[in-house]
C-alpha cells in the first residue's frame, strides 16, 4: 500500500498555471505508475494522465493535451502535474493514484475503482 499526499492546488485566474505534487511516504514511488484524476462537483472522477514506472512512459487525455504535463522526480518521491493556461472548466478536486502499471486491460484510461491507493486530493479553483 502506498500513502499519497497531493499539494499545490489553489485559486488562480484563467490563463495562469499551477503545479500539483503527489508525494509518497513509506514507499518508493519510482516503483509505481501514478495517475492523476479530477472530479468536479456533480461529475464523475475523470482520468487525466498517467506515468509508468521504469521507462516513464506517459499518457494524457485529449481534453488537456498541450496544457497539462505529467512528470516524476524519483529523488523527491514525487509525481507532478504541471497545468498551464487554466480554464474555467478546470476547477475540480485533483487526486493522484498509484498502481503497478498505467495499463489496465488494454488502456491507460481506466475506471478509478481499479486503483487501490489514493491521496486525499487538492482543490483547484479558476476564477477571475
Amino acid at each position: 500500500q502506498v500513502q499519497l499526499v497531493e499539494s499545490g492546488g489553489g485559486l488562480v485566474q484563467p490563463g495562469e498555471s499551477l503545479r500539483l505534487s503527489c508525494t509518497a511516504s513509506g514507499s518508493n514511488l519510482g516503483h509505481y505508475a501514478v495517475a492523476w484524476f479530477r472530479q468536479a462537483p456533480g461529475k464523475e472522477r475523470d482520468g487525466l494522465s498517467c506515468i509508468n514506472s521504469g521507462d516513464d512512459t506517459t499518457y494524457i487525455t485529449d481534453s488537456v493535451r498541450g496544457r497539462f504535463t505529467i512528470t516524476r522526480d524519483n529523488a523527491k518521491n514525487t509525481v507532478y502535474l504541471e497545468m498551464k493556461d487554466l480554464k474555467p472548466e478546470d476547477p475540480a478536486l485533483y487526486s493522484c493514484a498509484a498502481d503497478r502499471t498505467c495499463i489496465y486491460g488494454s488502456s491507460w484510461y481506466r475506471d478509478p475503482s481499479t486503483f487501490n491507493d489514493w491521496g486525499q486530493g487538492t482543490q483547484v479553483t479558476v476564477s477571475s
